[in-house]
């Protein structure tokens, strides 16, 4: 009689160990990093898991598993796939791609971070209520660089008009400021509990966020006016050099 076929225990539940524990490396648009398959299956739920479940791979010239994202802020991934630390650096960024690899327990904690939620609760739910608040972005970075032309410096006029009332005096004050009125941009009014430097942080802030070196001053005219024009009024001053 011949015996069956025996497998040793040991085998049997070294092969799941092994397969977890192998090291693989990943090109993330250019970006290489080397961690283990448990590591990337952390979360067998997540798309990223997904990515080396199935039997179609991408590889890289140099054997490795090629992912056609932006790599610059995997590291944070893959530092939450290890320990799972929070980071508490480029937190949209991250967040973006955690939503992309669909990490939920790490969306959910970057969404608690007092930082995000003070950036998406707070202050893009104020610039929501501002009118036309990215347009007017563009316009003044558009400006600006049209006038850096042999220049060191560009100077944008802003108008900040914080309520209805002032808007009713909008017109008056333009009038007054004896600029065209489409070389200068507007913002309000809103009806937020923020006040009209708040907005003008934000406006610095975000033009910062381009690239670009800016700072925000008063820009009063004629004493004599009938009105502080100098409420509406600011100069942004862009520094090229």
């Amino acid at each position: 009689m011949s015996l069956p076929d025996y497998k040793s225990p040991g085998k049997q539940s070294s092969a799941p160990l092994q397969s977890k524990s192998q090291v693989v490396q990943l090109n993330i648009g250019g970006h290489v990093f080397s961690t283990s398959l448990g590591t990337i299956r952390k979360f067998p739920n997540s798309t990223l898991a997904d990515l080396f479940n199935g039997s179609t791979k991408r590889m890289d010239p140099e054997g490795r598993y090629f992912l056609d994202r932006d790599g610059t802020h995997f590291a944070y991934i893959l530092e939450y796939l290890r320990t799972e630390k929070v980071p508490t650096d480029h937190l949209q960024e991250v967040h973006k791609e955690a939503l992309y690899y669909d990490i939920k327990p790490l969306v959910k904690a970057i969404e608690e971070t007092p930082q995000f939620f003070g950036e998406t609760v707070g202050r893009q739910q104020f610039l929501a209520r501002v009118p036309n608040y990215r347009e007017n972005l563009e316009v003044i970075v558009r400006v600006a660089r049209a006038e850096a032309i042999a220049s060191r410096y560009s100077n944008i006029i802003v108008c900040v008009v914080r309520t209805e009332d002032d808007l009713a005096r909008y017109n008056d004050a333009i009038d007054s400021l004896g600029t065209p009125k489409e070389s200068v941009v507007s913002f309000g009014p809103w009806k937020a509990p923020a006040s009209v430097d708040d907005l003008l942080d934000c406006v610095k802030t975000d033009i910062e966020a381009k690239g670009y070196k800016v700072k925000i001053q008063p820009h009063s005219i004629d004493k004599g006016f009938l009105f502080k024009s100098y409420n509406f009024f600011y100069k942004l001053v862009f520094t090229w050099w």
